[in-house]
């Protein structure tokens, strides 16, 4: 019968490159993404491809978009004899649940230029071992809940919260923007509860960074899913 896992044992594989322009170092990337260990299976072959797509796309999106601005810098440094600039973009990743038939983790890359510019992005996934494929964040609710409705409400509460103690800022349109800007791919599992994000920019200045927002479990959603036994 077919192996049911509790959990997903990983590794981190590494890939680095770098690009030049007229025989100067202009962009350096640095990949770190989890791979699994152990004997082969149809789920740890899938997700083994899918993060080593990952990878490839993050280094295609370095060549066509950061090098190009990184060789205009690098020449109009030249032109006005300042420092040679040099990018970097570092891709990497933290397993944040991996028990119970659920492992879930996050990416995130960084991307430093000129002094001053820097950007985060993140992506969250969610993998049902069992089934072998991510899991939809509406999973986690009771059927006919008003789940958005719901993280939306805490992430307002705890906006309000932060302000009110002066521990974070964010746009005078942020109770829009958490409608407007929410995407239902991007949480997480933690053992505190279901955290979900938004993209760094899109309801903060950036010395916010990801701002996150975290929901404990409760019967009434979110809730884990009850863990399932080994096939005999």
């Amino acid at each position: 019968m077919k192996e049911s896992l509790a959990q997903l044992h990983t590794q981190p594989f590494a890939a680095e490159r770098e690009w030049e322009v007229e025989g100067i170092p202009v962009l350096a990337a640095a990949i770190s993404l989890p791979e699994p260990v152990g004997a082969g299976s149809a789920l740890t072959r899938r997700i083994r491809r899918y993060y080593q797509l990952q990878c490839r796309a993050f280094l295609r999106y370095c060549e066509h978009w950061l090098l190009p601005q990184a060789a205009a810098e690098y020449r109009a440094a030249l032109e006005t004899s300042r420092p040679l600039p040099c990018f970097r973009a570092e891709l990497g990743y933290r397993v944040t649940y991996n028990e119970g038939g659920l492992w879930s983790l996050y990416t995130q890359s960084r991307e430093t230029g000129p002094p001053g510019r820097w950007l985060l992005q993140r992506r969250g996934d969610t993998w049902d071992l069992a089934a072998g494929y991510p899991v939809a964040l509406s999973s986690f609710f009771p059927a006919g809940h008003g789940w958005k409705k719901t993280l939306l409400s805490a992430a307002a509460e705890e906006i309000l919260r932060q302000e009110a103690a002066g521990i974070a800022q964010y746009h005078d349109t942020w109770r829009q923007d958490l409608r407007r800007r929410f995407n239902a791919q991007n949480y997480y599992l933690s053992q505190e509860g279901l955290s979900f994000f938004y993209p760094m920019f899109s309801i903060a200045p950036a010395a916010e960074g990801v701002p996150v927002f975290t929901l404990p479990y409760a019967a009434q959603g979110p809730a884990l899913p009850a863990p399932q036994p080994a096939p005999q």
